[in-house]
Parts: structure tokens; sequence; C-alpha cells
């Protein structure tokens, strides 16, 4: 039996996230049918964690389990033969069998994209939040440092999140704009928490129009209620970057 890993970029606009539902296509259900194509096997293809409904990813990584003796050149260029124009798998090798691409994650790097400027913009409507105030980029990074560290990100996440544990380490965050008027905010975290960045990147912007301050964000951040944090950033602005392993 091989272990199989793979990289995969996706655009999530026409999905219902990563993960098999029964009311919507998935991103997972799309590759298990086309890897089971090639291999004539029924597969399971598991990944480093679940996106939403929306969401892209330029390196989401998975892994699954064959007997196919195919090589991993004729096993890449198969599956992606089978895959629609928004699905890709841009790597494909045999990894360790101990290698499982959720367990064995140690961090990931998600970023998002806000399209602040007066006007929409048509080309980036599927890719970016966007936002007409002006954003100061000065204000965000005076409260960037609250949420570097471990915390309990229980006032970021949704109600519903699986996990009891809230508690999430950001190694690193930062936050750029161009003279074009996109800004990129990018986290990295030991781990993500339901619509963790989507909730802290709302908070972002409210300090960004001047209607948050610092002490706003501390207050939010240690009462761990979910109903002090405001509004979650849109799906279609969020990318899962990359994921990392040691």
């Amino acid at each position: 039996m091989r272990n199989i890993r793979l990289t995969i970029e996706y655009d999530g606009g026409d999905y219902c996230g990563w993960q098999r539902q029964v009311n919507g296509l998935s991103i997972q259900q799309v590759l298990e049918e086309a890897i089971a194509r090639i291999t004539g096997e029924e597969v399971r293809v598991t990944g480093s964690g679940r996106t939403d409904a929306g969401v892209h990813a330029l390196g989401q990584v998975a892994h699954f389990k064959t007997e196919s003796i195919l090589a991993e050149r004729n096993l890449l260029m198969g599956v992606n033969s089978l895959l629609p124009p928004d699905i890709v798998v841009t790597d494909l090798r045999e990894a360790p069998a101990s290698f499982h691409a959720r367990f064995d994650v140690i961090s990931k790097i998600y970023c998002y994209r806000i399209c602040n400027r007066p006007v929409r913009s048509a080309l980036e409507r599927r890719y970016a939040w966007f936002v007409w105030e002006p954003l100061d980029l000065g204000r965000i990074q005076t409260v960037i440092s609250l949420f570097k560290g471990t915390h309990d990100f229980s006032s970021f996440c949704s109600t519903h999140t699986d996990s009891p544990d809230r508690v999430r380490t950001i190694l690193d965050m930062t936050v750029h704009g161009d003279p074009g008027g996109l800004i990129v905010i990018s986290m990295e975290a030991d781990g993500f928490l339901r619509y963790m960045v989507r909730t802290i990147v709302g908070a972002l912007v409210e300090v960004g129009r001047g209607k948050c301050s610092p002490e706003d964000i501390d207050r939010i951040l240690s009462s761990r209620d979910r109903r002090m944090a405001g509004l979650t950033a849109p799906p279609q602005g969020l990318f899962l970057k990359e994921v990392k392993y040691p």
C-alpha cells in the first residue's frame, strides 16, 4: 500500500468547501472521484484541514492510500486531466507510510485580500473583499501585536466551532498594502478555528475604519465572547497559502 501526498490549488467559489457534504459539491469529493477513475480504487483523500465554502487554496496538502503501481508523473497527469479547471494538483509524490496530512501539521499560513478603493473591481470580485472606505494601515499595524502569541480565541471564531479547546498560537502576522489599494493580511499559526481568520480580519477592518481601538481589541480578546467581535469578513478573500510539516 502506497501513501501519496498531494499539494492542491483551487478556486473555492463554486464549492461547498473542502469536506464532503450531502447537500453540495466539495473539493474532496471531486478529487476522490478523479483519483478513483485513474487508480480503479475507491479512495479517501485526507486534507490538512477544512476550508469553508467560497475559500480558496494555493497550497492545500492531502494524502491518500493506494495499491496502484502507476508512476508519480502518470498519477499526477492522469488526475489533473480529469479535474475541472478550478482545481489542480500542483505536486504529487509518494510519502512515508507514517505521513498524515492533518496530524503532522506544525503550522499553516493563510492570507486574506482586501480591495480597498472607492470603486469596486470587476476582476477581484471572486478573490478579495471590496471595502470602499479608506483603511488606515498605520492604525491596523498598532493592533497586530495583540493577536500574536498564545491566546484563547473564543471571541474570534464561529460559535459552532467543533473544537472545545479555543487556545491557538499565532506565530506571525503581517499587513501590506500597495498603491492600487490591494491589502494583504497574512497569518501563520499552529492551528486555526472555524472563521478565525475572517473574524480577525473583520476586526482589523473596523480598526482601519477608526471604529475600533487597540483597547477595544484587547477587551474583545479577553472577553472570550464572540458577540463582542463584530463582523466576519466574507469568504472570497481568504486563501490557504501554505501548510508546514516537520
